[in-house]
């Protein structure tokens, strides 16, 4: 498997674009959100990677980051959500953005990106539910921000209501004064 390649940004056609790494050139299919944030052709660049083996190809899809990978390989083992549809999402929406619409359970954000019908957002809510909090950047997280997140699902509040209490969280809290101030933040809702 190609996990990340590291070389010089030859040719940006979108959603792909042509990384020369030791020599080889090798062709990349890249979400929009990739795309816009990439260097000017002929500058080195890294990207993360996922080597998709079909019958008739292989295909390399490239990411700026691993959350946005682990977000592309959650959303491709949905039934019915190939490659294209998956890069369709990443390219309308972060990963900050699709948590949070997972979170709120929001078809409406869903059905706004190009190719998801009504039925595809429903199944991917669906699909999704729990399954992101760990792909978010740890900048939307407070302190372990998933330690405390699973501690206010483990003592019975919803998803929704503990992504609420630990989004209003101080940066840099331990775990414990994470889930105390949480707690004192739900008590008050």
């Amino acid at each position: 498997m190609i996990g990340r390649l590291s070389g010089k940004l030859v040719a940006k056609n979108p959603p792909q674009v042509l990384l020369e790494a030791a020599g080889v050139g090798y062709e990349i299919d890249v979400p929009m959100s990739t795309f816009f944030n990439l260097p000017a052709t002929g500058d080195p660049v890294t990207l993360h990677t996922h080597l998709m083996v079909r019958e008739d190809a292989h295909v390399l899809y490239g990411f700026a980051t691993l959350e946005e990978r682990a977000a592309f390989r959650k959303l491709i083992r949905i039934s019915g959500v190939g490659a294209r549809t998956a890069l369709a999402v990443l390219s309308g929406l972060s990963v900050a953005e699709l948590a949070q619409a997972v979170t709120l359970q929001d078809s409406a954000r869903l059905v706004k990106v190009p190719g998801i019908g009504k039925k595809t957002a429903e199944r991917l809510l669906l699909e999704l539910k729990g399954k992101l909090v760990d792909t978010l950047p740890a900048d939307t997280k407070a302190g372990s921000g998933n330690d405390v997140l699973n501690a206010l699902v483990g003592l019975g509040y919803s998803e929704k209501e503990a992504l609420a209490a630990v989004k209003g969280l101080p940066h840099g809290l331990a775990v414990t004064e994470g889930i105390r101030a949480a707690l004192k933040a739900l008590a008050k809702s």
